[in-house]
């Protein structure tokens, strides 16, 4: 078009445009369009990693929903079967949650003691805050065996047979003696 048409009508058509309201000056920036305003001017954000993983738990029912919402948990595999899944943290995964979000609770996953290993995977166990702890077979110390051998082979230690043989015989011989 020309130029100077355009001119013309950019003060009409601005009226046609809807306000967006206030914006105030100012304001940190973030990714996906969310702007912070800090409290104080001098104000630097922690440092914070995100998690890898996220827990998704379902806690309520896909009845009466969309079928939209029901396939998502169905791609997720949180449907009526599974109440808990466990979900990658990336921006897919994200926004699917992000529609989602009032019928399931997020949770990130922590590894407290480390990420584990592939020997690992048999002793993970997943705890519902989110932690993800090994719990790997403990082994007895030498010392502890050579203590129940010598507790096993002890000749003045009763056994059940034995303590049964003496409180017959004490039984028998209530006022026989024996104490």
């Amino acid at each position: 078009m020309n130029q100077t048409l355009l001119k013309k009508f950019s003060p009409i058509s601005a009226l046609f445009y809807r306000s967006k309201g206030y914006k105030a000056p100012g304001g940190l920036r973030y990714p996906g369009g969310i702007v912070y305003y800090p409290r104080h001017p001098d104000h630097k954000d922690p440092e914070y990693t995100p998690s890898k993983l996220f827990r998704v738990e379902r806690i309520r029912p896909t009845k009466n929903n969309p079928w939209w919402l029901k396939t998502i948990l169905k791609e997720l595999k949180i449907d009526e079967a599974n109440r808990v899944t466990i979900v990658k943290n990336i921006p897919e995964v994200n926004a699917r949650l992000w529609k989602i979000k009032h019928l399931i609770k997020v949770t990130p996953i922590t590894f407290p003691y480390g990420e584990p290993t592939e020997a690992d995977i048999n002793y993970t166990v997943l705890k519902e805050n989110g932690q993800c702890v090994v719990t790997k077979t403990l082994e007895p110390q030498a010392s502890q065996i050579e203590a129940l051998e010598k507790f096993e082979t002890d000749k003045s230690k009763m056994d059940s047979t034995t303590i049964k043989n003496d409180s017959r015989y004490k039984w028998n011989t209530a006022f026989g003696g024996g104490f």
